[in-house]
């Protein structure tokens, strides 16, 4: 059995896409992965990566984003949490 927790629910200003992250616990083996599912329209792009991959990612988006000259066009109204309150 798996469990799926919600993480992140993003909305992309420019082209309206949806980004959304969620958490996959697997029973078996305890394994956990984060899931990345792409909404553009009908169309959706989901895959599931381990934590050193989304970290190797997620660094690569921050040097990413530090270069650029303006900042960024969403809005804290635009990224909602969704994890629980702890």
């Amino acid at each position: 059995m798996t469990t799926t927790t919600p993480l992140e629910k993003l909305t992309n200003p420019l082209g309206g896409q949806t980004i959304e992250l969620q958490q996959l616990d697997y029973e078996s083996g305890g394994m956990s992965l984060l899931r990345t599912r792409i909404r553009e329209n009908k169309r959706f792009t989901v895959f599931e990566i381990d934590a050193g991959t989304a970290q190797l990612w997620g660094e690569a988006l921050i040097r990413w984003a530090q270069t650029q000259p303006t900042v960024a066009t969403t809005t804290p109204d635009q990224s909602v949490d969704l994890r629980e309150p702890q």
